[in-house]
């Protein structure tokens, strides 16, 4: 599975046998330091497959590196917070919600790539399905040293929603990683655009979030339906094979993420789980209770978030909790906010 996931090409010959003969070296080592006593240092392989060893490294690190195709089926739970338009005044009030996400997914060892997802709330004693979108996507994964790509998603939002989303209705994602170092550092930029009727239909969302901060009394009309992000982010990934049973593996992912751009509306908050993100194992924007929009197209500091993802994984089925604490620059008051997402599925 995570070779699909991390998509990551087959290597090359030699640094393969290289890092296989290494490892069995370290294997090797390992057993004549165990077996060796006082009164004969002779080694006993009676009972070691030495072959059946190296034939299990070598899969491994196929499964590592070879690009395949794969779909992908996974259903996430997070928290996150939406703002409800108040029944007294004018002013929205932040609600933490249980968000349920599921999705479809194919990716062709090619690089191409198509998904579709759903969002959905308890809202009234009912499940509330209140966004679907589909994305496209291109991964260029033949190189060993930089993973790059992108992709286009379009947004279906639900009418007449008592909560505020964004009025962008698409949006374009680009981004680049350097994989050839124990950190991965990767670069990434989001432009979401939308439609003038879009706008109107949550005007009223839009002017209480924008007089928020600093009382604002006066709001531009002339906007430009559109927002822009850039995201850092540093990461690094620890493996661990056959933990609990054969075949399996849990993986460890400490991620530091920073993102600025414009706010003027706020990007769709979609829920990218980790098993079929993009290869960035980019992730929400910001989850945070204190959301200020800005009229002024300028760029900003939004969020310093730092995450924990962890995998469990056997054959095609994985199982991912993972952990965010944030830092929302803009808010005066409750910068930081945590969010828990759980992530599982099937890929065939």
């Amino acid at each position: 599975m995570a070779g699909g996931i991390d998509g990551k090409p087959k290597s090359t010959g030699m640094p393969r046998k290289f890092v296989i003969s290494s490892l069995l070296c370290l294997f090797l080592c390992s057993g004549i330091a165990a077996q060796q006593s006082p009164k004969n240092n002779a080694v006993d392989t009676s009972f070691t497959d030495y072959s059946q060893l190296f034939n299990e490294l070598d899969a491994f690190l196929d499964s590592l590196l070879t690009p395949r195709s794969f779909t992908v089926f996974a259903l996430s739970a997070s928290n996150g917070y939406f703002n409800y338009e108040s029944k007294s005044d004018y002013t929205l009030k932040a609600l933490k919600k249980l968000i349920l996400t599921p999705s479809l997914s194919y990716y062709s060892k090619t690089g191409l790539g198509i998904s579709a997802t759903a969002s959905a709330i308890r809202e009234k004693k009912k499940l509330l399905p209140y966004q679907f979108y589909l994305t496209g996507s291109y991964d260029y994964i033949k190189n060993r040293k930089f993973i790059t790509g992108i992709s286009l998603t379009h947004f279906f939002t639900k009418d007449s929603l008592d909560f505020y989303t964004s009025p962008l209705t698409n949006e374009a994602y680009v981004y680049f990683t350097f994989r050839n170092f124990w950190l991965k550092p990767s670069i990434s930029g989001s432009y979401g655009w939308g439609t003038r009727s879009g706008y109107q239909e949550r005007e009223e969302y839009i002017y209480s979030l924008l007089l928020r901060p600093n009382g604002y009394t006066r709001i531009n009309t002339e906007e430009n339906i559109t927002d822009i992000n850039l995201t850092l982010s540093l990461r690094h990934d620890f493996y661990w094979m056959n933990v609990l049973a054969s075949r399996d593996f849990i993986r460890l992912t400490p991620q530091f993420v920073f993102t600025s751009g414009t706010q003027q509306f706020g990007f769709n908050q979609t829920s990218n789980t980790y098993g079929k993100a993009r290869l960035t194992g980019n992730n929400i924007l910001y989850n945070t209770e204190e959301v200020y929009l800005d009229n002024s197209f300028y760029f900003q500091p939004l969020s310093l978030s730092a995450y924990i993802k962890t995998e469990y994984s056997r054959g095609k089925f994985f199982l991912q909790p993972q952990f965010l604490i944030g830092y929302y620059f803009p808010a005066e008051t409750n910068n930081i906010s945590t969010a828990f997402q759980l992530n599982a599925g099937v890929i065939f």
